[in-house]
Formats: structure tokens, sequence, C-alpha cells
């Protein structure tokens, strides 16, 4: 198993974690600001991880 994988799966669920947690702190109606910055670094994750996964090679 490739670790780079596994780190790559392991970005995008905690980006998919950030992301849900910033849609609830939005409709809750707490601070915009405070389910932005949760959206952008969830963002971030999500991207890096999918983009990981993507590029790395399966070599057995």
């Amino acid at each position: 198993m490739n670790l780079k994988r596994v780190f790559g799966a392991l970005l995008t669920l905690l980006g998919i974690g950030g992301i849900i947690y910033a849609a609830v702190v939005f409709a809750n109606g707490s601070s915009i600001k405070e389910g932005a910055i949760y959206g952008a670094v969830g963002l971030v994750f999500f991207i890096s991880g999918i983009s990981l996964v993507k590029r790395t090679k399966d070599e057995s």
C-alpha cells in the first residue's frame, strides 16, 4: 500500500469534514467569517488530497 495514497485519502476526508463543518456553522447563523475560514481550509485539504491521490502512480 502506497503511503502517499493513504495520506491523500486522509487529506481528502479532512477536507470533506471541514467543508461540511463550514456549512453547519453557516447554517446555524454564526459568523460568516468563521464559516469562510473553515470552508477555505477544508477546500485546500480536499483539493490537495484529491491531487495527491491522482498524481501517485500505483506500483506493486
